[in-house]
């Protein structure tokens, strides 16, 4: 087989294209003899082994990005998680977390599976990670899609790009949309209300409340029929805590949720998604 002379321009092509290390960019095009394509590819392999052995290095930092379609009918988020905050506070990562956003947007993706199949620049998401892990040496992973379609859909993005909401609402309302948003970003609900908690979440507060009052010296000797009357009563906290409509609102703690609104003309929450990072 002939040898292909490498020079400084295929070098920096290959790196300009894959953003990987001038040292990688020499060795994938001399194992690749030349071939531009094949060293792509060569890349992306070797790319996928840094992935196998970082794959026990916790990645609690990255990106996330939460947005919406032009008419506000749909909304995306979508985490991208890194090991280091150096790499998550550089603006190119920021731009490069963007534009998978902006690839869930424009093909209306439905999961992750689907994003990471998407394309950006006529190559995957997938394999566009995969590059980027491999010129940045991080573990570095499509770590969480949530999407909402609602009649209005409003985002909201907090801290750096740490945490990200979409509330979906029965009808347009703009700025009751960015302040539930804000709402869900600092209290964390667990549903909408509390015909929306999941039973198993029922289930196991209920379980917990029941263990502690077992615990307690005073509830001593109570039957199990009385202590789950009590536990039952107790909920109510929880619900009041963890609920969106039955919190404190955050802009005025003198209402609930629910009274705010009902006096922004009776919007009602569809649905809502937070991602956070960690």
């Amino acid at each position: 087989m002939s040898t292909v002379t490498i020079t400084a321009q295929d070098i920096n092509k290959l790196r300009q294209a894959t953003g990987a290390g001038m040292m990688d960019c020499r060795k994938a095009l001399t194992e690749t003899n030349g071939d531009f394509e094949a060293a792509i590819d060569w890349l992306r392999k070797q790319g996928q082994k840094v992935a196998a052995k970082r794959s026990d290095r916790e990645a609690k930092e990255g990106v996330v990005i939460a947005q919406t379609t032009a008419d506000h009918k749909s909304g995306i988020i979508v985490c991208v998680s890194c090991e280091t905050d150096f790499v998550s506070k550089n603006q190119d990562f920021v731009a490069f977390v963007k534009s998978i956003a902006d690839a869930a947007i424009n093909n209306d993706v439905k999961s992750a599976d689907e994003l990471k199949d998407a394309e950006v620049g006529g190559a995957k998401v997938s394999d566009l990670i995969n590059d980027k892990l491999a010129a940045i040496g991080e573990k570095i992973d499509l770590t969480k899609f949530e999407r909402v379609d609602a009649p209005f859909v409003a985002s909201y993005i907090h801290g750096e790009n740490r945490i990200g909401v979409l509330v979906g609402l029965d009808k347009e309302a703009d700025e009751v949309g960015k302040n539930i948003a804000m709402q869900i970003a600092a209290l964390s609900p667990v549903a909408v209300d509390a015909d929306s908690v999941p039973a198993d979440v029922v289930t196991r507060e209920k379980s917990l409340i029941m263990d502690m009052m077992k615990e307690d010296p005073k509830m001593a000797g109570k039957p199990d029929e009385m202590l789950s009357k009590i536990a039952e009563g107790k909920l109510g906290a929880f619900f009041k805590e963890q609920t969106l409509t039955a919190q404190a609102y955050v802009k005025d703690a003198g209402k609930s949720v629910a009274d705010y609104l009902k006096e922004s003309g009776g919007v009602k929450v569809i649905d809502f998604k937070r991602v956070a990072l960690g």
